[in-house]
């Protein structure tokens, strides 16, 4: 299979892989389920899926279609081909503007279509919380719903027509026709044609329609996946007398998981932009049975969203780094919030609107506090609920909160009723469930908390499961509501539809797909819902010794382990934040923080060498992390991969020796300390064209880059010579200054500013002979040289750094250790706490101080200026880019924006290495050199990270300023 796989990949445009590494990383998605299939392809064009089918057909495996890999119920792993659209399918092909509607291919993220569809006044309402990085195929597959289903509807009723490839390599449209067409297509001599047969031959059957009618859920249940949609067909004028709507396949299609034809164009209706004023009450419960009491009262109201978070999705919030700051309207602690979104155009309608809501909460006596949220703080407060899926991967340890019933739906007035006796179930079991979800739709998530890991508890994942499937049955509900069947759900469909209704499924999926090649063991003859789970059951696990502390985690694999695939690591840069840069250059799903994560899991778990990290694999998805930390902050599981990669790093070089460009970038610091004792002859070696194009060969260095330049003296000679300036005898404050490595041989002009803004200001500045950050050890895996720096460090400042008397610096990634790795790598970790308390980037010091009123726009100038903030990638994970927006904001007349850029792509030493300066600069591309570039020259670009500073000089030729020189130059 090896050679003709070798042979397909030779025949495509697109890229083929059937290494472990990339097997690896596809064998599992946001599921349990772990399967490793036989490659992974992304193709480029129809012609290569046509290709893959007859390749499929003639070596008997199989194909399984994925976009984001988002999944919940396994719909994509399987032991066939991975077939990727997510990297090429991706254009948006028409927009009609009139007829509301759009074309696009399957691999086109649902938030990235919205923006574009915005300034059309239109959009694709059907939103997922995976909204920002899913994908119209998997909508389409899925048939998803999301948050504002009760006012827009599911995927199903937006799609007006569908192109595949079938599974014999012909391709056929399909789109409403009428009763004429329906005909004609009867008479087609082709694949096509025996599919319109026999759904002919099933619903021309009056038994079969009124056994759809009966064991099928009812139409009135909003939300309702459950196998294939074959009932939404009954309703056509063909098999209704009583119907002129026109039959329509694509009612079928959506929700088939790939299961029936390969998707390669799909047209939607869109909707109007939504009214643009809007409120959301948040109202908080006691208990989960009197909030789900509340949902019939308030669904009586025009509600634009109706969702519900419990306590457990709560309180994970509450030491995320990113979402904790998204609780400020919580009151108490509630066991439930409702969100309830009113939409208007105007102001005075939903103040209106709002005061009928409350008042019919209030009559209720069901909730107890309901704060009405306005403006920015509704999209705070659902991103919050969004997170909850990737939240629920912070819960400690092997236990999880487990998606196997987490997709039940029942119709409205039974939902109390439901979810008492589904809290009974789960009682009896000695579970505490976690619940959230749609509850305006009748859905909620309910997930058991299991360790898959043990045979007793995958038991309990059978018993719940059948348990729930019965008492949905009970409630002529769906087990499936909007997470598709999959593995998960599909063996209980006959259950929930009774035998004859199961056969016709079978007998739609062998007309559409006889050999069986798309996406098999999904829906129809799937395998039992308890096999080919991610983790090997009873298995002992691998004690595996690190040298960095990962005990917040139960050790390094765990926290690898908390990554459950949710996939927030895949959004476009146009979605904001910084995870993950590397990916958003490649598309590549192997530099997704997602794919580092599993890589790290799979070979640390299955490993059979003495060293576990001793894999090429593991180094090659490393390769282009670069340890932005924005997975720190903006992963909901906070699995922090800049941790592992440095972990891996020190492992990996144990077994396999340091390189020689390795050693020079890790020790930088000590380098610089030699060359600035003559940095004049240093400086002409660096500037000179041909003795840096040879120093540039030997370290590996892009010949683009620029190399920077020696400060003309060090800022610790600097503080000496005037050392007697600084000691101001009344001053405010004293702080300590920790004159990184970066500062003081690279940018002591920035230094000078610092101090002398300082002491403008009044604030006592003091200098201790401290070591280095170990920032450049740290970022090559050196552990063991950072190690003593840090033990050194938090030795020195311990006794003198306090609350009244702060660590405070200029380049964020040697501050910032204090709060990040030195708490990995202190022997003394009580110390290493109490220090990173009180470390302080100068931004957020100088911010405090502008609160305690210390500092006040009185000492800057009135003059006016336009400034551009880049924010610190360690500064946006571990502080915020806002301290340096709101100090930059004290002088009166300054007109101060962020840049929405993620990572510039220098990242320390990574954007000089010759073999990464593509990607670097393809990182900054996305949106940082562009919003440079179209700054007047007139605008300040500020920037406080010197790498930053040195990417955008290289990236646009435009000199970035610290935050502080350009507050020094601003001073009265």
């Amino acid at each position: 299979m090896k050679e003709k796989l070798y042979h397909l990949a030779q025949e495509i445009e697109g890229q083929l892989y059937d290494d472990k590494l990339w097997r690896s990383i596809y064998a599992t998605d946001a599921s349990v389920y772990r399967e490793m299939p036989l490659a992974v392809c992304y193709p480029k064009s129809e012609n290569d899926l046509k290709k893959l089918i007859k390749f499929a057909k003639a070596q008997k495996t199989s194909l399984i279609p994925r976009t984001a890999g988002t999944s919940l119920a396994g719909q994509c792993v399987g032991d066939g081909i991975v077939v990727d659209v997510s990297k090429h399918f991706t254009k948006i092909l028409n927009i009609d503007q009139d007829a509301k509607t759009v074309s696009l291919q399957p691999g086109v993220i649902r938030d990235d279509l919205n923006r574009v569809l915005k300034e059309y006044g239109l959009f694709f309402g059907p939103n997922t919380s995976t909204s920002n990085r899913c994908m119209i195929g998997g909508m389409v597959g899925n048939n998803s719903s999301g948050t504002t289903s009760i006012k827009y509807g599911t995927t199903r009723e937006k799609l007006v027509s569908l192109k595949t490839i079938l599974s014999d390599g012909s391709e056929a449209e399909f789109k409403d026709i009428s009763a004429e067409e329906f005909q004609e297509k009867l008479k087609l001599e082709s694949l096509e044609g025996e599919i319109y047969r026999k759904i002919n031959e099933q619903l021309s059957s009056e038994e079969n329609k009124k056994e759809l009618i009966e064991k099928f859920p009812p139409k009135s249940l909003h939300r309702r996946n459950t196998g294939y949609a074959i009932d939404e067909l009954l309703y056509a004028e063909v098999f209704s007398k009583d119907s002129t709507e026109p039959l329509n396949l694509c009612k079928l299609l959506c929700g088939s998981e790939g299961t029936l034809a390969f998707t390669t164009e799909i047209t939607l209706k869109l909707d109007d932009l939504q009214p643009p004023k809007a409120a959301m009450i948040a109202a908080h419960f006691d208990s989960i049975e009197s909030c789900m009491q509340a949902v019939v009262p308030v669904m009586q109201h025009s509600l634009y969203t109706c969702e519900m978070m419990d306590k457990t999705i709560l309180d994970c919030t509450k030491q995320n780094l990113k979402y904790k700051e998204n609780r400020f309207f919580i009151e108490g602690d509630p066991k439930a919030i409702l969100m309830l979104e009113i939409r208007a155009n105007t102001a005075q309608e939903v103040q209106e609107q709002s005061q009928k809501v409350l008042d019919t909460l209030k009559d209720s006596n069901l909730s107890y506090a309901y704060p009405v949220l306005m403006g920015d703080q509704i999209e705070l407060a659902m991103e919050l609920r969004k997170a909850g899926l990737g939240l629920l991967g912070n819960i400690v340890g092997d236990k999880k909160a487990v998606a196997c019933i987490e997709d039940t739906a029942v119709a409205i007035p039974f939902l109390a009723d439901y979810i008492s006796e589904f809290a009974e179930i789960m009682k009896n079991y000695g579970q505490d469930a976690v619940y959230y979800a749609h509850a305006g739709a009748g859905e909620i998530h309910l997930r058991p908390i299991l360790n898959l890991k043990k045979s007793e508890d995958v038991k309990l994942f059978r018993s719940i499961t059948t348990d729930v499937a019965k008492l949905v049955k009970k409630y002529n509900g769906s087990l499936s509501g909007e997470h598709g069947d999959g593995r998960v759900r599909a063996e209980f469909i006959e259950m929930m539809i009774g035998p004859k209704n199961y056969q016709l499924l079978r007998d739609i999926k062998f007309t559409f797909d006889p050999d069986n090649i798309f996406n098999p063991g999904k829906i129809t003859d799937t395998a039992p819902m308890d096999t080919s789970l991610r983790y090997e059951v009873d298995r002992k696990e691998p004690e595996i010794s690190t040298l960095m502390d990962f005990s917040e985690s139960e050790g390094i694999l765990k926290l690898s382990e908390k990554c459950n695939g949710s996939g927030d690591c895949r959004k476009s840069a146009e979605a904001g934040g910084t995870m993950c840069p590397s990916y958003r250059a490649t598309k590549d799903e192997k530099d997704t923080t997602r794919a580092r994560a599993n890589t790290l899991r799979e070979f640390l778990t299955n490993s059979d060498k003495s060293n576990r990290f001793n894999h090429e694999e593991i180094k090659e998805a490393f390769d282009l992390c670069i340890s932005c930390k924005g997975c720190k902050s903006e992963c909901p599981s906070s699995v922090d991969v800049a941790a592992l990669k440095a972990e891996f790093q020190y492992q990996y070089q144990k077994e396999n020796g340091k390189s020689l460009r390795s050693k020079i970038f890790a020790n930088n610091g000590k380098m610089n300390g030699l060359a600035s004792k003559t940095p004049g002859i240093a400086n002409f070696f660096f500037k000179n064209s041909v003795a840096s194009g040879i120093a540039k060969k030997i370290m590996g260095v892009a010949p683009e880059r620029t190399l920077p330049i020696l400060a003309k003296q060090t800022l610790a000679n600097y503080y000496q010579k005037n050392k007697s300036r600084f000691q101001i005898e009344n001053p405010i404050k004293t702080v300590y200054f920790f004159n990184d490595e970066f500062t003081n041989f690279l940018d002591s002009e920035i230094g000078v500013d610092a101090l002398e803004l300082l002491y403008k200001l009044n604030y006592r500045v003091e200098f201790v002979k401290h070591e280095e950050s170990g920032r450049s050890h740290i970022s090559k895996g050196f552990l063991e040289e950072a190690k003593v720096f840090v033990d050194k460090n938090v030795s020195l400042f311990k006794d003198i750094i306090s609350e009244e008397s702060p660590l405070i610096g200029l380049e964020p990634s040697a501050i910032l250790s204090f709060r990040d790795e030195y708490l990995r790598l202190a022997d003394d970790k009580a110390e290493a706490e109490k220090l990173a308390k009180n470390a302080f980037i100068i931004e957020e010091f100088l911010k405090k101080e502008i609160a305690l009123g210390n500092v006040n726009s009185d000492q800057f100038t009135s003059e006016e200026k336009n400034i551009k903030i880049h924010g610190h990638c360690h500064q946006k994970a571990l502080s915020n880019t806002a301290v340096t927006f709101d100090v930059l904001n004290l002088p009166k007349n300054f007109k101060v924006s962020i840049i929405p850029s993620g990572c510039c792509g220098m990242a320390g030493s990574f954007g000089y290495e010759k073999e990464h300066y593509e990607v670097s600069m393809n990182i900054g591309e996305q949106t940082l050199f562009p919003a440079v570039r179209k700054a007047s020259e007139e605008t300040v670009i500020s920037a406080n990270g010197t790498s930053c500073r040195h990417q955008i000089f290289d990236g646009t030729q435009r000199q970035a300023k610290h935050p502080v020189s350009i507050l020094r130059e601003a001073l009265v």
